[in-house]
């Protein structure tokens, strides 16, 4: 094997092994973006669980006092995991709901436990809620009329 042959031979070995490992990106790229459709189809939409937040947030607190971890697992558990949310996610909206005088905070100490702040709902959530449920089932009745309509 002379010179010329055996840097082409190293050159086509490199050139194969190269593509092998583009054409594995490639495929690996396209797998994961795949996978991460497949889990968004299985969620719920970020703007419907934002647009959600509030007045689940207002509804689990009618149902009495809670804190900010009681209220995800709340959700999580009467949506069967399908509404996951992130337990810092909630706390910008306990926030604004506080800073709206809907709801209003306080600390908790249990025995042995730390401290906890709870969030109960005042007289304005109440009426937000209110409003809340109104346009909910607003909507849930006219995709109620489209749908049977489509059946």
């Amino acid at each position: 094997m002379n010179h010329k042959t055996n840097k082409r031979s190293n050159f086509e070995l490199i050139k194969a092994v190269s593509s092998d490992k583009t054409a594995w990106r490639i495929t690996h790229r396209r797998n994961r973006l795949a996978e991460e459709i497949r889990d968004k189809m299985k969620s719920i939409s970020k703007e419907l669980v934002g647009a959600s937040a509030v007045p689940i947030i207002l509804s689990v607190l009618k149902n009495g006092d809670s804190y900010g971890y009681k209220i995800v697992q709340r959700v999580k558990e009467l949506t069967n995991g399908e509404i996951a949310w992130k337990e810092a996610s909630i706390y910008p909206v306990l926030k604004k709901l506080e800073n709206a005088d809907m709801i209003k905070s306080y600390w908790k100490v249990e025995e042995n436990k730390r401290p906890r702040k709870y969030y109960t709902i005042l007289s304005e959530g109440k009426k937000q809620l209110k409003q809340n449920m109104h346009e909910w089932n607003l909507v849930y009745s006219v995709f109620n009329s489209l749908w049977k309509v489509e059946s």
